[in-house]
């Protein structure tokens, strides 16, 4: 009976499945363009089921349909998807129809104008606000990196709110800024970055950007796209547009919450063998010397086997003399010192529209604490944007921003744990001060201080007020001719408080005092301009035109005092100072007139032609030199339109070509000698004078710049391809050249130098598979820039820009910018290290060339997988070229504290070269057998004079950015208040795949965003970032 019931049941079973598939329907059909062309990959889907299917070579498609089945899903990328009823049909025809929102590509261009990317006759790259906000950064800068095509970006450190450098197409000035103009909603800001130094970087202005507020960032890379930004826009121009209520229909709300945690993205291996100390030697007593080599800084000491050893740490008898303890390594140390840093970033935004105006007030809390222990940074910001049409030819918009940020302790780090005892227990130091003392405790009192003693005694504070926004209003005369008036500021006042406790009581008799000083930057940029335009179509030419005048100004003022000897120590009040006040106080204005007009021709939406002039004046010139003037020029032909191809292959084919000259002024009071003020005498001021001899006859660089390119899309828009070369030339540069001193000045500004930089920049982006409702899209970039100082002034070959341990960095002519000069290894004509006679290797006297910071080729390469509701991005970013001075590096290896110092510690060190047995006249060189310990082999090999083997290849290859998204269907959560719930999870520089350089990570920058690059003196490392993001709207 139950065998008879298991057949009855497969026999149902299988009629079921046959009657099922009975009543299905099979659809045939096939998917055209306009013209007829079959659409092969075309995605046909039945709605609300999994069944579907892809158009073959020649269009056609069938696939089986349930009796449910009422609607065909079609999409194609370039095309507006579509849907079709299915009624009683199972043969379909279905023609495509393209998507002009994607073929007509509008971007932001110069003073705001929304263009379409295909008329422009130069190239133009955009980055979303949400590809900022998902994979956030603090400073919205380093979310740019590998994704804009010639654009290089440089983090300082790892320091909460730290800096960031960007530069675009190379080096343009020898001495002067080099980041592009950032404008936001059509107005200039300040990015400056004032009284940063090695020692603490309060960030650049640009930091101060909040990006839950940013809708796009428009790149303008070359001065054909920026000529009109006048003489800041040689260097490139970030154009920010923000976030608005346009298109809202009544009140909306939107939530973004982020959380990220951050751990130090690479640090030194270290030895684990051998401790403090010189030639095997340790026993510590005060940590000044008066032990066996305790006021040593190195790690040449005893082997850490576990022998016993009076320690900083040993306890004291009765008598005061430490007890010997255990001499064993503590291999975490460094890496249990620094903190999982935290990122808080919470923003609610209010949109709301109808047909009379919008809205978007917005506010956002960020709160973040860094792997240095008491470090942190604090951003609070406010911004609205809003427009309203008063009549209807009179609009106004408003957009306003108010940024409070700062923290409660910058700082910036050395070489502490390069100069180190590899017993040290880093744990005993939490408890910084001595016992009854307020003091630091610590392990070496000759050089170093406890480093949680300086984290929390001697604190850098600062806060900044901010605002900065502007108000618009445009009449509309006709459905052609517009009027634009405009007005907007940036102003803030950034505070300071500097604590610097005294380490210790006394120094070599002498009493050590607390320090204390509080300092005011007040800043302000104006910017007022008005703009006529029209727009006309004279048959089949589309003509636009603007004229338009802008007026600049620029207040800088700086307040200062400074107590140099505190009283009572850690009363941190200037009134508490035992010696008078050191007070200080400057301030400078600028202003810069303004007139420019722009044209833009069309013929038949396929030929365009792009005219721009402006005219500064500029009063930190000369009145002679004041007016400088600059033109551009620019054309593009869309060569598919005008031929008439259409074809399955090529989509879109277009060429363009631009030249341009733009200016650049210099900052205010270089043309006649000033006096200053020093501190007084007695009761009688004292000033003096300048050490630079300033010039009454500056005239203002100038850049003349071309670029030429093309842009392909291929298999109806599946692959794109755009491919630029540009070059530009730098002259007139504006130098402070060393003279001789018996003239009574050190230096002299003068207009001399000429840079040049050309190179290739390709942009390649595809959608390689696009099935049912997976899709696969890649972007790569790459760009080479190729850089050279032509010429300097008259007799003048070098032009320093800083000095390293005896190396500087210089602009030379016939080098890249930024090249390193020092000193290096003796070698015999085969390229072998020559050795002296006691087996020490020798240096070169003569300098040479060692490198540059300079990199060779920079790129990017994104790839996006979506499935329905699941979206995975990933970013890989590669700097080829480009070196890095590396003092962790070399002084680690000095020291005794990295991993590869523990070669020849018991059997010594023959190095590597020869040795000249003959004379100097005719040298005889034989190998080289004198043996060394491993202590002196190493600070002879690595002497911190010889620069050769402090400098690296940066080249790296990094997994800059992951990101895993999920957004949830509103039908699942249709009873809730809430929609468009996203969930992501995010990652930001998590690997580095390769590099050339040891230890450390090559990007980074001691000198903050300045000129001065590629040097590392071990500061704050960079951060590894992974973080969980959440949006959604009410």
């Amino acid at each position: 009976m139950r065998k008879f019931l298991s057949t009855l049941c497969l026999v149902g079973a299988m009629l079921t499945c046959l009657v099922s598939h009975a009543q299905d329907r099979v659809l045939k059909g096939k998917v055209l363009d306009k013209d007829g062309a079959p659409l092969p990959g075309t995605s046909i889907v039945i709605k609300g089921t999994d069944r579907g299917t892809s158009a073959s070579s020649t269009g056609e498609f069938s696939l089986s349909a349930p009796p449910s089945a009422t609607t065909l899903v079609l999409s194609f990328i370039g095309y507006k998807p579509q849907e079709i009823a299915i009624g009683a049909q199972t043969s379909f025809n279905i023609t495509m129809v393209e998507d002009a929102s994607i073929l007509n590509e509008v971007v932001v261009t110069a003073l705001g104008i929304a263009r379409e990317k295909k008329a422009l006759g130069y190239s133009v790259q955009e980055v979303s606000g949400k590809q900022m906000t998902q994979a956030r950064t603090t400073n919205f800068v380093n979310a740019l990196a590998g994704k804009v095509a010639g654009v290089q970006i440089t983090g300082s450190n790892g320091a909460p709110g730290a800096s960031s450098r960007i530069l675009i197409r190379g080096t343009s000035s020898i001495g002067s800024n080099n980041q592009p103009l950032f404008v936001v909603d059509g107005v200039p800001i300040d990015n400056g970055n004032y009284g940063s130094g090695t020692g603490v970087d309060y960030g650049n202005g640009a930091a101060s950007i909040n990006p839950d507020d940013i809708e796009n960032v428009s790149v303008l890379k070359g001065p054909s796209a920026a000529a009109l930004y006048g003489s800041r826009g040689a260097n490139g121009v970030i154009l920010i547009t923000t976030k608005s209520g346009k298109g809202a229909k009544g009140i909306g709300v939107s939530v973004n919450s982020n959380t990220a945690f951050d751990t130090p993205f690479r640090l030194p291996e270290w030895q684990n063998e051998y401790g403090q100390g010189n030639k095997g030697l340790f026993s510590f007593v005060d940590g000044t010397g008066k032990g066996v080599n305790d006021g040593v800084d190195e790690s040449w000491g005893p082997k850490m086997d576990g022998r016993l050893l009076p320690q900083f740490d040993s306890p004291l008898d009765a008598n005061g003399v430490r007890t010997a303890t255990p001499f064993v390594p503590h291999p975490d140390n460094v890496t249990n010192f620094f903190e999982t840093g935290k990122t808080y970033t919470n923003n609610i935004a209010i949109t709301g529209g109808n047909e009379k105006g919008d809205f978007r007030l917005s506010f956002t809390n960020l709160s973040q604490t860094g792997i240095l222990p008491n470090t942190d940074y604090k951003r609070r910001t406010v911004s609205l944007n809003a427009g309203w049409n008063l009549t209807k030819k009179l609009s106004i918009r408003a957009t306003g921003n108010y940024v409070v940020d700062g923290s409660d302790n910058r700082t910036n780090w050395g070489l502490y744990f390069i100069w180190f005892g590899r017993q040290v227990d880093m744990e005993k130091l939490k408890n910084y001060q001595a016992p009854n003392s307020i003091y630091q405790y610590n392990w070496n009192y000759n050089y170093w201080t406890n480093p949680y003693y300086v984290l929390n005694l001697s604190t850098k504070f600062n806060q900044r007020d901010r605002v900065y926004g502007n108000l618009a209003a445009t009449y509309k005369f006709n459905d052609w001719l517009t009027l634009t008036g405009r007005s907007g500021t940036d102003v803030y006042i950034d505070r300071r408080k500097t604590k610097n406790a005294a380490r210790i009581d006394n120094l070599n008799g002498a009493k050590q005092y607390d320090s204390y000083n509080e300092e005011q930057i007040f800043i302000r940029e104006s910017n007022s301009d008005v703009l006529l335009s029209a727009t006309r179509k004279f048959g089949d030419f589309d003509v636009s035109a603007n004229v338009g005048a802008n007026h600049r100004s620029n207040y800088y003022q700086r307040n200062y005092m400074g107590a140099t000897e505190l009283a009572i120590p850690r009363v941190w009040n200037l009134g508490n100072s035992r010696q008078a006040k050191v007070a200080e106080n400057s301030f400078s204005e600028k202003a810069v007139n303004s007139v420019y007009a722009a044209a833009n021709f069309g013929f038949r939406n396929y030929l365009f032609l792009d005219l721009t002039a402006r005219n500064d004046w500029s009063s930190t010139l000369p009145a002679n030199n004041r007016s400088y003037f600059y033109p551009s020029a620019a054309l593009s032909a869309i060569v598919t339109d005008i031929l008439g191809l259409n074809s399955p292959v090529l989509s879109f084919a277009k060429v363009r070509a631009g030249i341009a000259r733009v200016g650049n002024d210099t900052d205010a009071y270089r043309l006649i000698q000033a006096y200053k003020y020093e501190n007084p005498w007695g009761s009688t001021p004292s000033l003096s004078e300048n050490n630079a001899m300033l010039n009454a006859s500056l005239k203002p660089e100038l850049t003349n710049s071309y670029e030429i390119g093309a842009e392909f899309k291929f298999w109806r828009n599946r692959v794109g391809l755009d491919v630029t070369y540009y070059n530009k030339q730098s002259s007139n540069q504006i130098l402070d050249v060393n003279i001789s001193q018996t003239t009574g000045f050190n230096s002299k500004l003068l207009n001399a130098g000429k840079i040049e930089n050309k190179g290739i920049e390709v942009q390649l982006s595809a959608t390689p598979v696009k099935v049912g409702d997976f899709q696969w899209d890649v972007a790569v970039n790459w760009a080479r820039n190729q850089n050279k100082v032509i010429e300097l002034a008259d007799g003048l070959t070098t032009y320093t820009l800083g000095t390293v341990r005896g190396m500087t960095i210089e602009a030379r002519v016939g080098q890249p910018y930024g090249t390193f000069f020092g000193q290096g290894f003796a070698r015999d004509p085969s390229g072998n290290i020559i050795y002296d006679k006691s087996g020490y290797p020798t240096l070169n006297p003569t300098r040479r060339i060692l490198g540059s910071f300079t990199p060779k080729w920079l790129g990017g390469l994104q790839n996006t997988f979506t499935y329905k509701s699941v979206s995975l991005s990933t970013l890989v970013d590669v700097k080829y070229g480009g070196d890095i001075f590396s003092q962790s590096v070399n002084i680690g290896r000095y020291t005794g504290v990295l991993a590869e110092t523990v070669l020849g510690r018991e059997t010594g060190i023959i190095g590597e070269g020869v040795v000249n047995t003959g004379s100097a006249t005719e040298p005889v060189y034989v190998p080289n057998t004198t043996k060394i310990s491993s202590e002196e082999w190493h600070h002879k090999y690595y002497a911190l004079t010889n620069n050769e083997m402090t400098i690296f290849d940066g080249s790296y290859v990094k997994l800059r950015e992951v990101r895993l998204s999920y957004m949830l269907s509103n039908q699942l959560i249709k009873k809730l208040p809430v929609r468009d719930i996203t969930v992501s999870v995010v990652g930001r520089n998590l690997w580095l795949i390769h590099s050339n350089v040891p230890h450390i990570d090559p990007e980074t920058s001691f000198y903050n965003d300045g000129n001065l690059q590629g040097i590392e003196n071990g500061q704050i490392p960079t951060t590894r970032s992974v973080g969980f993001n959440i949006s959604f709207s009410l």
